[in-house]
């Protein structure tokens, strides 16, 4: 058997990691001096509270490497295979620290996987890895499988405030002044490497969202995986989003519309939306 694990970065809820058998470590969220376990002590509705009202400015930590060896360990005596895919490398070094542990355990049955990707996009290569494991496939088909179909992962979503970017450094003062001021919402989209590129802007949320419609005519999504719809706390926001793909003949089940959770959300802030797809092969 194989025995998939992700990280809180994923965005699923607790009943969706249940019924799918996949074993997840938060990530944790620290506001001031108070640390949190993503999804365990805090929730994603308390987590968007603190982010709107509180002081602090969040800042986010790798999971548990003890929680992990402890998961690898008991993979290992059971006789089981495991798998662990991972928020993208280039955000954060959950996946340096994984392979670490790996390395360590010295377990054959053990492999780590780099989503290349957070939020929705991590979460289709997990999907993706569950059907695998439930067809049948080892470990080692899975790895080789995942590592093809990470690379069709599409990302892409517009950000309500510069706020966010500009005090995780991401852009400088001048920028993050004259964009707020011009009301200019980034595109943000992943790259096929896994880092975080700023490929386009657009005046008002409206327009930001004609954007994100248009890379689906640019590059069509494969009908057979699911596109989800994603926001950061205001549903409405996604739910516009949603009527515009349904209206371009997209189909958008309620279901599809997922909450991004602290780990993403802290770098991105409130009012986001965005979607995510598997690109339809050349």
């Amino acid at each position: 058997m194989v025995q998939l694990i992700t990280d809180s970065a994923a965005d699923f809820t607790p009943e969706e990691l249940k019924k799918l058998n996949i074993a997840c470590i938060p990530i944790t969220v620290i506001f001031g001096e108070q640390a949190y376990q993503e999804n365990l002590d805090l929730s994603r509705s308390q987590f968007y509270d603190l982010l709107l009202t509180g002081n602090d400015f969040p800042k986010t930590a790798q999971p548990s490497p003890q929680l992990l060896e402890e998961l690898f360990t008991e993979a290992r005596t059971q006789g089981d295979e495991i798998i662990y895919i991972t928020l993208s490398s280039a955000i954060s070094g959950t996946y340096q620290t994984a392979c670490m542990i790996r390395d360590m355990l010295g377990y054959a049955g053990s492999y780590v996987l780099d989503s290349r990707n957070g939020t929705g996009g991590q979460r289709m290569v997990v999907e993706q890895a569950a059907r695998l494991r439930d067809a049948g496939y080892t470990a080692r088909e899975m790895m080789a499988a995942l590592e093809q179909y990470r690379s069709r992962v599409r990302l892409y979503a517009c950000i309500d405030t510069l706020e966010y970017l500009y005090r995780g450094g991401r852009i400088n003062h001048t920028i993050y002044k004259l964009g707020t001021v011009a009301q200019i919402k980034p595109i943000i989209q992943v790259s096929a490497s896994g880092t975080v590129d700023v490929p386009g802007k657009a005046m008002g949320m409206r327009r930001g969202m004609e954007q994100l419609c248009k890379k689906l005519e640019t590059y069509p999504p494969d009908e057979r995986y699911p596109l989800y719809v994603m926001y950061t706390n205001d549903r409405t926001v996604a739910e516009t989003l949603a009527r515009h793909l349904r209206e371009q003949g997209h189909t958008i089940p309620e279901e599809r519309i997922i909450s991004v959770g602290a780990a993403i959300g802290s770098h991105i802030g409130p009012g986001a939306c965005g979607l995510v797809y598997i690109e339809k092969e050349a």
